[in-house]
């Protein structure tokens, strides 16, 4: 239900990868909440944004511009549809890789009309000169048109009916500050709670008419890394399974088989995650290893397991990146269920070779 849309294939090709397939996208449209009241989770950006929102309305004034920055799949391009119909203001959605000159940018900005929102996904990736562009555009809704080359070039001043962009971005950090200092309103958002996906599940299930049980909402909220779009993509090959091998309610048990045949083990983690921490374990004795090193091992591209595997094992406490390489903690030895090396001592101190 609360999700964005990303292009990393290699993530989408993994039950467990936070970016959007076809099948998600198609889904998500039926499952996305229509308004702040029905958004599961986000409390204090929610809180934050209402605020915003109903000022606007009061002051019959065009919202101010927001940016939405976190991990994928946690509900960004749905706060943006929120934003829209709270307004009562149509909605136009486009994305950085898509605009790379700044005439694109212009295209879009001069058929904008009064109020409209205008979504820009991954903002962090759209090129230098239409981000320049952009500058002008938020501040004085103006743009300068350059019609002609060289010394005979004019710049004719282009006005802009009033607009909200919204800005979303997995990477806040790659945004200029002049950009970012621009927009009125800039929100994170976390990672959910296990208790928050439940009711995400619930109300996903309710709506896709799927009969599950508290305790097998729980079984896969537990699975989920977090991430509501994980959470409704595991949430359909449950039911797949239940329907297929049992009466079609799904319970802990079913839950747990139906995930198991899809290798999402009890943390969320699937085969590329495993087999990085095997590889990391059994051939390294828990490292330190380097990258390259350690892609080469689980046959994977060094970009795969930087990008795709090791941030979920970072923020589960399962791997260390250090200067000497990359180190598995004592949790990924016992959820592996190994036993460390008598070296590894309290398991902190050699962490960092000290």
């Amino acid at each position: 239900m609360n999700w964005d849309d990303t292009t990393d294939d290699t993530a989408a090709e993994r039950l467990v990868g936070a970016s959007a397939d076809r099948e998600d996208q198609a889904v998500e449209a039926a499952l996305r909440p229509k308004d702040l009241d029905e958004f599961i989770g986000q409390e204090k950006v929610r809180e934050q944004l209402d605020l915003v929102l109903r000022a606007a309305r009061a002051r019959g004034a065009t919202a101010d511009h927001v940016l939405l920055s976190g991990a994928p799949g946690l509900g960004k391009t749905t706060l943006s549809m929120i934003i829209a119909a709270e307004m009562g203001a149509p909605i136009r959605i486009t994305s950085g890789p898509a605009i790379q000159h700044a005439g694109d940018l212009a295209a879009i900005l001069s058929s904008l009309q009064e109020g409209e929102v205008l979504f820009l996904d991954e903002i962090h990736r759209m090129s230098r000169p239409a981000e320049e562009m952009l500058y002008m555009a938020m501040e004085d809704f103006r743009v300068d048109v350059i019609v002609g080359k060289g010394p005979g070039a004019t710049a004719i001043p282009l006005e802009l009916p009033p607009f909200t962009l919204v800005g979303a971005t997995t990477r806040a950090g790659l945004l200029p500050p002049p950009l970012r200092d621009r927009f009125g309103f800039t929100a994170h958002m976390e990672f959910y709670e296990p208790a928050e996906l439940e009711r995400v599940i619930h109300r996903s299930a309710n709506l896709l008419d799927v009969e599950i049980g508290s305790d097998g909402a729980a079984e896969i909220a537990g699975r989920s890394r977090g991430t509501p779009r994980i959470a409704n993509r595991l949430l359909r090959r449950v039911r797949d399974y239940a329907q297929v091998k049992a009466d079609g309610i799904i319970t802990r048990d079913i839950a747990a088989a139906a995930l198991k045949v899809y290798e999402v083990d009890a943390r969320g983690l699937d085969r590329l995650d495993r087999g990085v921490l095997e590889a990391l374990l059994k051939l390294f004795g828990g490292g330190p290893v380097g990258l390259s090193t350690l892609a080469v091992a689980v046959g994977e591209e060094r970009e795969t397991v930087e990008e795709v595997a090791e941030p979920f094992l970072v923020r589960e406490g399962l791997l260390a990146r250090t200067p000497r390489g990359r180190v598995a903690t004592p949790a990924a030895w016992a959820h592996l269920g190994l036993t460390p090396p008598a070296s590894m001592g309290n398991g902190q101190q050699d962490l960092f070779g000290t």
